[in-house]
């Protein structure tokens, strides 16, 4: 997978240097608790100041999740803190937000989710050329045991680094 698990600090955000996609949040969580079948890029409608505060990194994906409605997209629970210098006329920051998708994308994304034991959800935010994207998958919860196996995986593979970097 491409993502970046050290990407991210409260608050801060990073640009990669590959592509200059700056990521401002990393969904930890999802990758943990879900198993990730296909991936997908969309753009977010965003409202006033909402653009500002994701600049700034005040916006948490703990419990958001995505649903298609009449054939639109829409983002749900995802919080984007009011900006501090905007006026009293901030957006609700938990509102449902439509993300921006192809009708081929959301036809795909429409059978998937209506499958039994799938879901859909955002895994990260970043800007591309300016604009803010959200990075969602199409996802199937973990089990313990494999919740289990995956981080005894990962003490592994340290492990081998380890016994790598002692041999040198």
């Amino acid at each position: 997978m491409d993502y970046n698990r050290n990407a991210m600090a409260k608050g801060k955000s990073q640009q990669t240097k590959e592509s200059g996609d700056r990521v401002v949040l990393v969904n930890r969580r999802a990758y943990h608790d879900y198993e990730i079948l296909e991936t997908f890029e969309a753009g977010i409608a965003l409202v006033g100041t909402e653009v500002k505060s994701v600049r700034a990194g005040r916006v948490n994906l703990q419990d958001a999740y995505c649903k298609v409605e009449n054939g639109e997209v829409w983002l749900y629970n995802m919080h984007i803190s009011p900006y501090s210098h905007g006026n009293r006329y901030n957006p609700d920051p938990v509102r449902p937000r439509k993300l921006l998708l192809h009708k081929w994308e959301i036809n795909r994304l429409m059978g998937k989710a209506e499958m039994k034991g799938l879901t859909i959800v955002p895994l990260k935010i970043y800007f591309k050329r300016g604009y803010a994207k959200v990075e969602i998958a199409i996802v199937r919860g973990k089990k313990l045991y494999d919740k289990r196996e995956a981080i005894a995986e990962r003490d592994r593979q340290r492990e081998e680094e380890r016994m790598m970097m002692n041999r040198q």
